[in-house]
């Protein structure tokens, strides 16, 4: 009986394994064949303005303060959580710098 169900997990796992494999490759394929329409977009909306050299540090600035807020509200944020902090740090530094360039 446990041959059986071991097969059958070993089975699910594999298809599940192909589906995330296949879904990646499709991904892929579509972010590389949509950078000539990205490119145009950063050249369009990105460029007048600000720039992406200028809004990084801007991003960065505003980044560090306000996680190193969350952290002391946080309490022991420093040191038990530190892997989400810098998840969500790298994560709010690119929304802010995308988001500063194209607005300013």
């Amino acid at each position: 009986m446990t041959g059986q169900t071991g097969r059958k997990d070993q089975r699910d796992a594999r298809m599940v394994a192909i589906g995330l494999i296949v879904l990646l490759v499709m991904l892929a394929a579509g972010v590389f064949l949509a950078l000539p329409m990205l490119s145009a977009f950063s050249a369009a909306y990105l460029m007048p303005g600000l720039g992406l050299k200028d809004s990084a540090v801007i991003a960065f600035v505003v980044t560090v303060i306000v996680l190193i807020v969350f952290a002391i509200a946080a309490g022991d944020g420093l040191i038990g959580e530190l892997q989400f902090l810098l998840g969500g740090f790298f994560t709010f530094f690119l929304v802010l710098w995308f988001l500063i360039a194209w607005v300013f």
